[in-house]
This record gives C-alpha cells, structure tokens and sequence, in this order.
C-alpha cells in the first residue's frame, strides 16, 4: 500500500465528519446517491443525540452536504444555524446503481466494488478524488474546527484521502449512521494528517 505524507497548510484544521442519520434505504443497503430521502423517525432521534457531544465543539464554520437527509440531521445536531452548503460534500453519483443493494449489483457483475470500480453512468474513483482533495484543500486553507455532514461513502473517501491513501481505502472505513469521525492532525508533526477517532456515537 502506496502512503503519500498530505502537507498541512494549516496544521490547526480538524474536521468534524458526521454521517446523516438512518434513512429507509440506508437500513435497506440500498446505494443512496441522489435521491433524496428523510431521515426515519430513529434517524432523527440519533440526530438529536449527536447535540450534546458537539455542543462540547466551538465550531468555526459548518458544511452540509446539499441532500436534505445531511441538512435534516445537521438541524438536529443543534448547528443549522451554522450551516453552508457544500456540493462537494454530495454522496457518490451511484448511476445506473442508485437504489440497488451491492449483493444485487454483484450477481451481475462479480466482486464489484464502488471504491475500485465506480458506477456505470455515476461517478468512479477519478471523479470523487477530484471533489475529495478539492474540498480537503479548501478546509486546510480555512483552518480551525469544522463540522461535516455527510453521507457514508464520501464520508469515508474523503477520509482516506485525508491522509492520502486512494479512495480504494475507503472499504476499510465504514462510518455508520449519525457516526462522527475526526480528521486532525499528528500533536508532535502537524504536518502529519491522522484519523483522530472514528465512529463515535452519542446513541450506542
């Protein structure tokens, strides 16, 4: 496995990266890209929950991914008055996947996998590193602690590309729903991207 060291213009950057929470086809597994779908009724409470761990957070600025299900649990979480929308923040294009199960998907095309193999008629991995470093530069420039809400598959692309691995990666970095991970840097090298923690949450 190729690391690449990611040079930290502002060593200060932390990035709070929180998952929407359950939504009827994030229980399913069914890929949710663009369609657009409320949280369930259990999603908005863990939303809720997330409140009181982010209150302990001065955040300077807050980004939420334009799908409503991001903005729905980002109003929850106590910090909708904060929020900016971020197209970049978007969940992968499924294409021709949107909607379907990646056992579906896989018994018509063997060991597929979107972090390696993209989607017919959506975004491959080319496209979502673009957006991923894109946006890693832009919270790198601004500095300071930043919230994220988002979704599970970008989530975890950005993620690896954090600290510079390919978006492959993103496999091993299953964030669950209204979940935080923590983007920061080394205390002793701040030139050194880290994954801070990963998977926290209020409601389990």
């Amino acid at each position: 496995m190729e690391h690449h060291r990611v040079q930290a213009e502002r060593p200060t950057s932390c990035v709070y990266l929180v998952r929407h929470g359950e939504t009827a086809w994030s229980l399913s597994g069914r890929h949710t890209g663009r369609t657009d779908i409320a949280l369930t009724g259990h999603g908005e409470d863990q939303a809720r929950a997330l409140r009181p761990m982010l209150a302990t957070v001065s955040f300077d600025r807050v980004f939420v991914s334009p799908a409503g299900r991001a903005r729905q649990t980002c109003m929850l979480a106590g910090l909708g008055d904060m929020a900016e929308e971020e197209p970049d923040l978007a969940e992968w294009d499924y294409g021709a996947y949107e909607g379907r199960r990646s056992i579906e998907i896989r018994a018509e095309r063997s060991g597929w996998s979107v972090y390696r193999d993209g989607c017919p008629e959506g975004e491959g991995p080319a496209e979502v590193t673009l957006r991923a470093d894109r946006l890693i530069a832009r919270l790198r420039a601004l500095g300071g602690s930043i919230a994220l809400f988002s979704h599970g598959q970008i989530g975890s692309s950005l993620t690896v590309r954090w600290i510079g691995l390919p978006v492959i990666e993103g496999q091993h970095f299953v964030l669950g729903t209204a979940a935080v991970g923590v983007l920061g840097s080394n205390p002793g090298h701040a030139d050194l991207p880290v994954i801070s923690a990963w998977n926290l949450s209020a409601s389990r």
